[in-house]
């Protein structure tokens, strides 16, 4: 299938060195390694063992990254083997056109080091292309006067295929006028002419009939045939004469499209009409006719299209003149085309490195290019170079060959990418040139650690967030690139426990925001302090930490707490006995509350909402002492009520109510009226109340109305109203019986004992205070609630054996 350079040179025995180092010198040593391969290949198929032929082993396939490039890649090369591969379908025709010889020129890249070989896969020709005649139908026209053995050319068959693959004969039906020759030109093309064997008679038959087979040399062998339709005329016994046989010509390739070009004559030594000569195109490639124009009078030839030297070097064509009796005379007519300066030298990037390292050495390769142009001679020759003031330079390593390598340090902070711009001249008159950027991009080590923004993070949060809300951000810069600068947030440390951290807050791993999971609460948690780092993915990985301290603000979210006075086991309310005779002054009780909140939140203030006798009592604005303002006066009521308000300092405010309730006495038994009056329930009349309200909206509409439903009103509440028993208080059923304990007097707002009998009408049910301990005259009292003990409703001894000592603890009548 083909030699290889390496097939070719073979060290001696004693030279064991040459071998490692023939790859390093191969351009300069050997001659193209050559292949031959039939054309249509099938994909897959091998052409040679390249690598054996480059005197590499197969682990140096993959481990040096052999491959093949070409403009238009047909091959490759297989990784396990290192066979050279057919890749694509391979059509002679198709690649080389015209031409008889048909190579490919391909290049082989190995690295470590870098080198290219050159290849030449020869394409042989297959008999894959049957003869084809331009006209299936041929009329031919001669008259009768034609002598025995005129000739009569034909048009050939065309056939793609080249050498033994092409026409090789031709070949027509038996009759017995004419008989087949085939002419032989000096290029080898073969052309048929019909032979007369016989004279023609037109009133013996008018027509004849032939048909033309053309065969090519192929095995087997293909074939075309066409059919001839010849007509007899009368004499024309001299056919056309050209001046030459073989025209040939050189013009330039910049030759304007319809410029004259060639001009071919014959002449014709019969008159008339037999002498009028028509030229016409025979036996030419119709990318040739389309190339030309023949004007058929006068046989000149024109460029119909631009010429391209780089496309078609060279035309042929064969040009018929018939005059007008039908004989015929052809000439071959060759145009060469000159090339002129017209195409720009091409730069074609090889191979080129993705990354360079800035710290790289200098004359490490980065690019593998090579240079192309399309003319001939000094127009095709071309010279590279590069800008001075750039840390890169170019050396020419073979045959429009280049190599791109670092010339100094490279340092990606300063210069992160450099465009190269590589200009390539070729020597023609005048020259040409163009140019080809790339851009190299410098890739970074990781060499710098994350910084942050601040060397500390303080930040204030008001207690009862709302959770998820982010409340601070970290930002911290790494100047590297890709991931060398590519930055992740973690929390890394902090005084709160390991397990409750992650309840309390967490960091965005990308935009180092800090959320906080949770609600604060200030009189839970009033600070707390992370450690957050900032990581960036280089290998190995650097990192920077800072600390972010977390204050909780107060929020006023808290109302003041009242503990005193408090209400009963039941939810009875309490009262304090005041002496009748206590001075202005005097102690009376303390109102005391606590907030949860700190600062101004919790700094607490006692206000007097409402109080049954105004300027009686006076309360102290930060220390709500109740101390008697003026003397008891004899208009003045025995019972006092003060509602007491306890504001916070907070904004906007808090507050929470107290209710006092006072009684002046200077023992129990005295205030039992007034708390008969203040235990006698209210009845009242829901379906009164419901009358009432429609009473008011029927108002709007009629006065008269409105007067009638008062009055009616007004007598349902009368009769439905009903007097209250006290009968546990009439003489002869509540008689207070035994030793009674004396008033304890005490200063501030200490309880006094009474013994008191309090009846519920509305429940039917009778509550005793009852002494849990025997009362001594030096000792507090200290009371419990007996619910459910009732007086018998008749009197007599027996009532001695229920009386009680209560405290002034009293309940609240229940509505």
């Amino acid at each position: 299938m083909g030699g290889s350079c390496a097939q070719k040179r073979r060290a001696g025995p004693r030279q064991v060195l040459f071998p490692l180092l023939l790859p390093l010198f191969y351009p300069a040593l050997c001659e193209p390694i050559r292949y031959s391969i039939p054309e249509e290949l099938a994909k897959g198929s091998v052409v040679g063992n390249l690598a054996k032929d480059l005197g590499l082993s197969v682990l140096d396939v993959s481990a040096r990254k052999l491959r093949v490039s070409a403009e238009k890649l047909h091959f490759s090369v297989d990784a396990e083997s290192g066979d050279l591969l057919v890749k694509d379908r391979i059509d002679r025709e198709q690649i080389c056109k015209e031409r008889r010889r048909c190579e490919l020129q391909l290049e082989a890249v190995v690295e470590n080091p870098l080198n290219i070989f050159h290849i030449i896969v020869v394409i042989e020709d297959v008999n894959d292309h049957a003869p084809q005649f331009d006209k299936k139908e041929v009329h031919l026209e001669i008259f009768e006067s034609a002598s025995a053995g005129a000739r009569i050319s034909l048009d050939p068959a065309t056939d793609p295929d080249i050498n033994i693959n092409s026409i090789k004969d031709y070949k027509i039906n038996s009759n017995p006028y004419f008989s087949l020759m085939v002419r032989v030109n000096s290029d080898g093309g073969k052309y048929p002419e019909l032979s007369l064997e016989k004279l023609l008679d037109r009133e013996e038959q008018r027509s004849h009939s032939l048909i033309l087979t053309a065969l090519d040399g192929g095995d087997p062998p293909r074939s075309a045939t066409a059919h001839i339709q010849i007509s007899v005329k009368d004499t024309n016994d001299n056919p056309p004469v050209f001046s030459r046989d073989e025209y040939r010509i050189s013009v330039s390739e910049n030759l304007p499209p319809g410029s004259p070009v060639l001009q071919v004559t014959a002449t014709d030594q019969d008159e008339g009409v037999n002498a009028e000569i028509n030229y016409y195109f025979r036996s030419t490639a119709q990318s040739t006719k389309h190339m030309f124009l023949l004007d058929e009078k006068t046989g000149m030839i024109k460029n119909n299209q631009s010429f391209d030297f780089e496309d078609v070097e060279r035309y042929t064509m064969e040009v018929e003149a018939k005059d007008g009796g039908g004989l015929s005379a052809q000439c071959k007519v060759i145009i060469e085309i000159l090339d002129e300066n017209d195409n720009n030298p091409e730069i074609i990037i090889t191979s080129l490195s993705d990354q360079i390292l800035e710290n790289s050495p200098p004359g490490m390769v980065v690019a593998l290019f090579k240079t192309r142009d399309l003319d001939f001679g000094g127009n095709g020759e071309v010279r590279c170079n590069i800008e001075t003031d750039i840390p890169f330079k170019i050396y020419s390593s073979s045959n429009n060959y280049y190599k791109l390598v670092t010339d100094g340090a490279l340092d990606r902070e300063q210069t992160p990418e450099y465009n190269v711009t590589i200009v390539a001249t070729d020597r023609g008159k005048p020259p040409l040139s163009s140019s080809r950027s790339i851009t190299l991009y410098v890739t970074d080590i990781n060499d710098n650690a994350p910084v942050f923004d601040q060397t500390s993070y303080v930040v204030h949060v008001a207690e009862n967030n709302p959770p998820g809300a982010s409340i601070a951000q970290v930002s911290a810069s790494d100047p590297d690139l890709g991931l060398n600068g590519h930055i992740s947030y973690s929390i890394v440390a902090s005084d709160l426990e390991p397990l409750a951290l992650s309840s309390y807050v967490s960091v965005s791993a990308q935009s180092g925001v800090v959320f906080a999971q949770r609600a604060f609460d200030h009189e839970q948690l009033r600070a707390f302090e992370l450690t957050l780092q900032a990581g960036d993915h280089g290998s190995p990985a650097l990192s920077a930490n800072v600390s972010l301290r977390v204050l909780v603000g107060d929020r006023n979210d808290n109302a003041p707490r009242v503990l005193y006075p408090a209400l009963g086991p039941d939810g009875s309310a309490l009262f304090d006995m005041v002496p009748r005779s206590a001075e202005p002054g005097y102690l009376v009780t303390k109102v005391v509350a606590v907030d949860a909140d700190s600062g101004h939140n919790a700094w607490l203030s006692y206000h007097v909402l409402q109080a049954s006798e105004p300027g009686l009592f006076s309360l102290g604005l930060r220390t709500g002492e109740v101390r008697m303002a003026r003397a008891l006066g004899d208009r003045d009521a025995a019972r006092q009520r003060l509602l007491v308000t306890v504001r916070d300092g907070g904004q906007p405010p808090l507050s929470a109510t107290a209710t006092l309730h006072l009684v002046f006495a200077d023992n129990l038994q005295e205030i039992l009226p007034d708390l008969r009056e203040y235990n006698r329930p209210v009845l009242s009349d829901p379906q009164a109340e419901l009358q009432f309200y429609l009473v008011v909206a029927l108002a709007l509409i009629s006065v008269l109305f409105l007067l009638a439903v008062i009055l009616a009103i007004a007598l349902r509440l009368r009769r439905s109203l009903s007097p209250t028993a006290w009968d546990c208080f009439h003489p002869g059923l509540c008689v207070k019986s035994g030793p009674v304990v004396p008033p304890n007097y005490s200063e501030g707002t200490l309880p006094y004992s009474y013994n008191l009998c309090i009846a519920h009408t509305g429940t039917k049910e009778f509550n005793f205070l009852k002494c849990s301990a025997p009362i001594h005259s030096n000792e507090d009292m200290v009371c419990s609630v007996s619910p459910g003990a009732l007086i018998p409703p008749y009197g007599g001894k027996d009532l001695t054996s229920h009386s009680e000592t209560l405290t002034s603890k009293i309940f609240e009548e229940k509505r």
